[in-house]
């Protein structure tokens, strides 16, 4: 069982607490990491580009000219893909671009995304991350105190108002609840940060 250092929001240790192997530790596996933010991004499609055919551009009832004896190529509409103004030959169509990925695989890139948090040791647990106002200077103050530049993402078991007001005007820190921890979101940031009941929550969940 690793440790790791539990910390108050001034920076100080509190004191060590054990993370399980099982989540934290795990040999990684890039391919189901991949395949998560794959799916992901995906989602994040509308799919909703849509180009007309030669039957849906309007026009073209007319044959242009008759078949023979005009020296030109034969042509039965003026709406053919191989005209101007024509319809498009196999366009895009509305579809959705989401696809399905077994439970194993989803837990498995999950435990391999915080895996590699801790390894690269961009991962920090603070005891409470209530704070007592909503001001943005607080989670500046915050940054400053714990070190932490780049993009942060903080994870929280209850839903912290405080903190996500406090956020949101960051371009670079952004908050979320526990139950909404994704690949996405753990890959994309610099530094994650937990609350205490967020790790709880998070190993009763995958364990």
């Amino acid at each position: 069982m690793a440790k790791i250092e539990l910390k108050n929001i001034k920076g100080e240790k509190l004191k060590d607490i054990t993370i399980s192997d099982a989540i934290w530790k795990i040999e990684t596996n890039d391919d189901a990491l991949k395949k998560m933010i794959r799916l992901q991004l995906a989602a994040t499609r509308q799919g909703t580009a849509k180009t007309k055919n030669r039957s849906e551009v309007s026009g073209g009832g007319r044959k242009p000219w008759k078949q023979k004896g005009t020296g030109r190529a034969r042509a039965g509409s003026n709406r053919s893909p191989l005209w101007h103004g024509g319809g498009v030959a196999l366009g895009v169509a509305p579809r959705d671009y989401t696809f399905k990925i077994n439970r194993k695989e989803r837990v498995l890139a999950l435990k391999s995304a915080l895996t590699e948090k801790v390894a690269q040791k961009a991962l920090i647990v603070i005891d409470n991350l209530e704070l007592d106002t909503l001001k943005t200077k607080e989670v500046k103050k915050m940054l400053e105190t714990l070190n932490l530049a780049g993009k942060v993402l903080f994870v929280t078991k209850e839903d912290c108002e405080n903190l996500y007001m406090a956020t949101r005007n960051l371009g670079y820190t952004y908050a979320i609840l526990a139950e909404e921890l994704n690949c996405y979101d753990l890959v994309n940031a610099d530094y994650v940060v937990f609350d205490e009941a967020a790790i709880n929550y998070i190993e009763e969940v995958l364990k």
